[in-house]
């Protein structure tokens, strides 16, 4: 029997007797391949070696989680490029009969070819006969790819367990790594291995019998088509217009205005926006969140944004759990979050009994069931984690599969009844180098040449609505519903049994979303850095890492979770700023969007949403060093965005007061990311002079108010002032731009016991929040909103004023008008 297999790229030249890697990536380039294995395995051998044993305990009491996460990363690292498929059982030396073993017992043979340019081998044919062939292995079938390599993960992964022997770690690595419950983890493993077995009768089985269904998933129906132009859809547009209707009432009861005398065309865009920062930026964005809907403000919103946690709080609010209640879904929270979602007793557990098992794993299926080419894997896991804490309810039984699904969001948006929420994400476009061209390698290259091939590494963002997914460098999308399905030239592309796949669900979007432990080998040692250099013995691996950051930021240890690449074919026909990269897999990989910017400002400025007041509520880690807002200046000025406020963020020392007199117009920035990261660097350049000490830091509530004049000469002032809460004049100017007002949080002595900063449990890393620890940071949060909640109340009111002013200066020019043409056509009575 031959079953044809999608083509698995290998990296590593595979000959007679050698081992296939088929867990190597096949769409992230990763720069020096050398470099980046003898980099990891150096780490991994000092940090696991005898010696420093004791040292690595003392550092997982210091920060767990943040070293964990680093280790975890440069174990799997070196897991994923190093984790071979035998094909020569001969050659194996696991315990008990690997996959490879077992594919050598039904005499399966690998065809490959090398492809000429690269070098790199595929596998073109898998060729099974024998007694085993046509069978399952481990209850899957040889013909899907996708779901073959996970069900030898889940194995190998049930294997390792039995087979780990803890005793030899060492006393205090083993009570630091090993709880009680560890020993049960084999038993869990083998009851859901049996679940996604694809047996008779089984789960995994009834998932995908039910994703065939027409009643149950209705767009498997429908056939879809990628949109391509930069305009908003169609659904956005009409939401818009629905939307500015129930806000005028809105705004009339916030402002204190009669309805009667409000017009719907005065009606100011609101957007609000969160950060990203895990639990920490879920549970202090629902508090501000609540604030502003108390308040009312909430309510004159026309839409929201998120970037990593600010993205779960969104999928929470548009749940039925949320209810669309703020104070509901704190709730929730103080009820769902004391358990880190990881706890193996109570996620197993979850992941093993009805009825949440299938509500959890259904997406899990019909992902790696519906597209072969599909790859699975941690991301995967942390979202179906995620859900497994943040969509189910108290009680575990009331599971609405409603809730999965992005596109289902539209019952409670299409009537404009709530604001429009935007989720992000970002795919790491990283060139590969060309090794016989000078001109591409950094070692040898002029500074010149060396600084614009750094450049080329960059980020691409994608947001994600309940009506579509679309990425502003490429101008295309599809809707909602179709992600998740396969598509050439533009059109979606069914199974092989001629159904189409069924929308690719929310638990695991939340892991993308939310996935900042993706991040390069360079993020995670910034992290990490102010420990390991006050530890004695290790200057030297700081020193090395610190030389080696060019290479370090094109390396992703744990790999991004990938979804049907929409735009193969369409290279001649989407737009010339899309990355050529993308178009040579058929998979997209797209993690957090922090690690990019963890403020979703840039789809805000998308034209045809016209922001007038951008409400933020950030809650970043390090908030004035990373100074989100100042690295827009740069997208605003590549993408011509007109009313930005340039200079708004954290002052910093070495920023002029007054104006950026440097011509904008050198930094010759081709995408939107190289221009955000080229202003910030220029400004830093400035002279340090004219510096106001006393605005070196910001308040509660900061406002800054942009203009849409055009600068008539490179001398003249650019640099927005941030405004005093009792002079919000500006706003109300014709040539008023974007009104941004800044949240911070930032400790208030209003509310002690809590500090952003040197509260331990509001790390990034940390994924337990007891009911305690969600009232204190809900407390600083309301605090530090009630602190800027009149100056918000008169920017919205002077932003009401200003379009009230030009829509009655439009109707006397209207009016003037229709005079002149009467007397045009009619002639002066009155000089007869």
């Amino acid at each position: 029997m031959t079953s044809q297999a999608r083509e698995i790229k290998n990296p590593n030249r595979a000959g007679p007797g050698r081992t296939l890697n088929l867990y190597s990536s096949r769409n992230c380039r990763r720069g020096n391949r050398d470099f980046r294995e003898s980099t990891v395995q150096n780490l991994a051998s000092q940090a696991m070696s005898r010696s420093n044993r004791c040292l690595l305990a003392s550092l997982l009491q210091r920060r767990p989680w943040r070293l964990l996460l680093l280790g975890g990363s440069l174990a799997y690292g070196r897991y994923s490029s190093r984790t071979y498929l035998t094909c020569d059982s001969s050659n194996s030396k696991e315990a008990g009969p690997s996959v490879g073993q077992q594919i050598s017992r039904a005499n399966v043979r690998f065809r490959t070819e090398t492809e000429e340019t690269t070098g790199v081998r595929t596998v073109k044919e898998i060729e099974t006969t024998g007694s085993n062939a046509g069978s399952d292995l481990f209850g899957i079938h040889l013909d899907n790819e996708a779901w073959a390599l996970f069900s030898q993960k889940l194995h190998d992964a049930h294997h390792i367990l039995k087979r780990i022997k803890w005793s030899e770690l060492g006393d205090q690595i083993g009570d630091a790594l090993l709880p009680d419950w560890a020993a049960d983890l084999p038993a869990y493993l083998a009851k859901l291995q049996n679940e996604l077995s694809m047996s008779p009768g089984g789960l995994a089985e009834e998932i995908w019998l039910e994703a065939q269904d027409p009643d149950l998933n209705p767009e498997i129906t429908r056939k879809a088509e990628v949109r391509i132009g930069n305009e908003l859809c169609s659904e956005e547009r009409r939401f818009q217009k629905r939307r500015r209707i129930y806000i005028a009432k809105a705004l009339a009861r916030y402002l204190g205005i009669r309805e009667d005398e409000m017009n719907a065309e005065d009606v100011p865009t609101i957007a609000m926006c969160g950060s990203g920062g895990g639990l920490r930026a879920l549970v202090a964005g629902a508090s501000s969140f609540h604030s502003a809907q108390e308040v009312g403000l909430f309510d004159c919103v026309t839409y929201t944004a998120g970037v990593s946690g600010s993205c779960w709080l969104q999928a929470l609010y548009y749940s039925s759990l949320g209810e669309q209640k703020y104070s509901t879904v704190l709730n929730h929270l103080k009820r769902r979050i004391g358990t880190h979602i990881a706890y193996p007793p109570t996620a197993l557990g979850l992941l093993t009994t009805a009825p949440t098992n299938k509500f959890l794993l259904s997406g899990l299926v019909e992902k790696l069931k519906g597209n072969s080419g599909t790859a699975f894997g941690p991301v995967d896991v942390y979202g179906i984690l995620l859900a497994s804490r943040l969509l189910v309810p108290r009680g575990e039984l009331a599971v609405d599969n409603r809730s999965l699904k992005i596109s289902n969001q539209q019952m409670y948006v299409a009537s404009g009844a709530q604001p429009l929420p935007i989720y992000t994400a970002v795919r790491h476009e990283i060139p590969p180098e060309k090794k016989n061209d000078k001109k591409y390698s950094t070692k040898h290259a002029l500074p010149r040449e060396a600084t614009e091939a750094k450049k080329e590494a960059w980020f691409q963002w994608f947001e994600f609505t309940p009506y579509e997914l679309w990425s502003e460098e490429i101008e295309a999308g599809i809707p909602s519903w179709s992600v998740g399905r396969r598509f050439s030239e533009g059109v979606s592309v069914p199974q092989d049994n001629g159904i189409n796949s069924p929308e690719l669900r929310i638990p695991i979007l939340l892991g993308i979303w939310g996935s900042a432990f993706c991040a390069t080998l360079s993020h995670y040692y910034k992290e990490i850095q102010p420990v390991v250099k006050r530890l004695a013995g290790f200057g030297g691996i700081d020193d090395l890492l610190e030389e080696q950051d060019d290479e370090l930021v094109k390396i992703h240890p744990i790999e991004p979770a990938a979804i049907p690449n929409y735009v193969q074919g369409l290279e001649d026909q989407v737009a010339p700023t899309a990355a050529k990269g993308i178009f040579n897999s058929d998979q997209l990989q797209l993690a957090d969007a922090g690690m990019s910017n963890n403020l979703p400002i840039y789809p805000l400025l998308r034209p045809g949403r016209d922001v007038d007041v951008l409400v933020v509520f950030d809650s970043s880690a390090d908030i004035k060093k990373s100074n989100w807002l100042s690295v827009v200046d740069g997208y605003a000025k590549q993408r011509g965005i007109k009313g930005w406020p340039l200079g708004a963020g954290w002052p910093k020392e070495n920023i002029p007061k007054h104006p950026l007199t440097e011509d904008l117009d050198a930094t010759k920035a081709t995408r939107p990311q190289q221009a955000a990261n080229t202003v910030p660097n220029a400004r830093e350049d400035l002279p340090n002079t004219m510096i106001d000490k006393a605005d070196s830091d910001l308040g509660y509530c900061n406002v800054w108010i942009g203009t849409t004049l055009v600068r008539a000469s490179a001398t003249e002032p650019l640099q927005s002032k941030r405004m005093s809460p009792n002079t919000n004049l500006k706003a109300m100017e014709p040539e008023a731009g974007i009104a941004v007002v800044y949240f911070p949080l930032l400790p208030n002595p209003k509310v002690a016991g809590v500090d952003p900063e040197k509260s331990d449990f509001m790390s990034t890393w940390n994924f337990i929040y007891s009911p305690e620890d969600i009232e204190k940071v809900v407390r600083l949060a309301r605090t530090n909103f009630q602190e800027g909640e009149d100056q918000v109340k008169s920017i919205v009111r002077a932003a009401y004023e200003r379009r009230k002013a030009q829509r009655l200066e439009q109707e006397r020019r209207v009016g003037m008008g229709k005079w002149k043409l009467y007397f045009e056509e009619s002639g002066d009575h009155f000089r007869r």
